[in-house]
């Protein structure tokens, strides 16, 4: 809203300064700088009313130190994470950009499904909240949405390297400055980054080319199951990781900022023709919406670093995960989510390597064994005696070390 006021002020007035409205990187600054703002003041004022409501945490005594401390903690602070991503957003995004009109509907429609599973535990008193059919179920409409959105919409193109017709096509910024050459030619494309790759691009409708000749027009059949089961589990898997304090918070802040500096690269012709990457002509304006995911996370980390002033509920856990999927899927860089959300692939697949090999055993010989002393794997951990915030502090180092190796891989070849 303001980048639009400010735009008519300066073209219609020429009102001094009004036109710095137009640079990515201050909108970006002021998303950040507005979201921290938010979740430091509202946070505050959020929890003291959740308090007097006595909206608390209902702890399970799962043997664990310093669980039944958490008991009566305050829950649904994710409305928190979501005010404060959503109103710099509003304020300071290009509202008709596709990809944020997707980024906002991903954020209202997850966060509504995990209020919903918070508001049943809560105020219904109902332990198993929201039935897991129906979150699935949410989670695949919203698949299925993007799914549809990102191959049928004449507004997501890309834009590949190298000449048109013989001759190569050089962009112009400023007026002045010569850029790298891209092919004229903007078309909607399956096409992804995929690491360790010399081209480093892999296209969804190869899957398909078994059909033969025109194979190409029912890649949607391949492109959108994968943009479901990704986001899927992406969410679910943030969802698991969000155990113990601050766990998934800081880690979904690290990945925030990973994924904001793919999409600034990414919507910028200069570093796209350095990196050798696809770009993507106005994914650019997603900076602002991953600006103030990662202000949200970090301001709400204020209040959810051990020990917890207040816990995210599923209203922020299943939207954290169902953002950075999506955020990921719109910038073509969802098969580097192995690496990049590297913790909460290992909580997860801790969860089914627990259930599936007790489960093997237990009809094998009749006793189940667990190869874990608990899942998720955080709990592990913590079952072997150390600390909960080592525990975090440690796995925060990890997901630091994989956001960097997500990084190098767009070079690592």
């Amino acid at each position: 809203m303001l980048y639009y006021l400010f735009k008519y002020l300066d073209t219609a007035f020429n009102f001094p300064g009004a036109g710095v409205f137009e640079y990515l990187s201050f909108r970006a600054a002021l998303a950040i700088i507005t979201s921290l703002i938010i979740s430091l003041f509202f946070g505050k004022r959020w929890i003291s009313y959740l308090n007097k409501k006595q909206v608390g945490e209902t702890i399970r005594d799962l043997g664990l130190e310093g669980q039944l401390e958490k008991q009566g903690t305050p829950t649904m602070g994710g409305l928190i994470i979501l005010t404060s991503i959503l109103v710099p957003v509003i304020l300071f995004a290009k509202l008709v950009n596709v990809y944020i009109l997707l980024m906002v509907f991903t954020t209202i429609w997850l966060g509504a499904i995990g209020f919903l599973d918070d508001y049943i535990k809560v105020f219904k008193k109902d332990k198993q909240g929201l039935r897991g059919k129906y979150k699935i179920a949410g989670q695949v409409i919203l698949g299925l949405i993007v799914g549809l959105v990102m191959y049928f919409n004449s507004d997501i193109i890309v834009r590949e390297k190298g000449p048109t017709d013989g001759q190569a096509i050089a962009e112009v910024v400023q007026g002045e400055q010569q850029l790298p050459k891209f092919s004229i030619t903007q078309e909607r494309s399956t096409k992804t980054t995929i690491p360790f790759v010399k081209n480093n691009e892999f296209d969804y409708s190869s899957l398909l080319s078994w059909l033969g000749d025109g194979y190409q027009k029912w890649a949607f059949l391949i492109f959108i199951p994968i943009v479901i089961f990704i986001i899927v589990a992406v969410s679910n898997g943030a969802n698991l990781t969000d155990g113990m304090d601050g766990l998934a918070t800081g880690t979904s802040a690290v990945i925030g900022l990973t994924l904001g500096l793919l999409a600034w690269v990414s919507g910028n012709i200069i570093f796209a023709d350095y990196l050798n990457i696809m770009y993507l002509p106005t994914a650019g304006e997603l900076t602002i919406y991953i600006s103030a995911f990662v202000g949200a996370t970090v301001g709400f980390l204020w209040y959810n670093t051990y020990p917890a002033q207040v816990f995210m509920g599923d209203t922020g856990s299943l939207s954290l995960g169902g953002i950075i999927a999506v955020f990921a899927i719109i910038i073509r860089k969802e098969l580097l989510i192995p690496i990049l959300c590297g913790i909460f692939l290992a909580e997860s697949l801790s969860v089914i390597i627990q259930v599936a090999y007790f489960k093997h055993t237990k009809k094998k010989y009749g006793e189940g064994i667990r190869i874990f002393k608990m899942s998720p794997l955080h709990h592990h951990f913590q079952k072997l005696g150390y600390p909960e915030p080592k525990i975090v502090q440690r796995f925060l180092i990890v997901g630091i070390f994989l956001a960097v190796l997500t990084i190098i891989t767009l070079k690592l070849r």
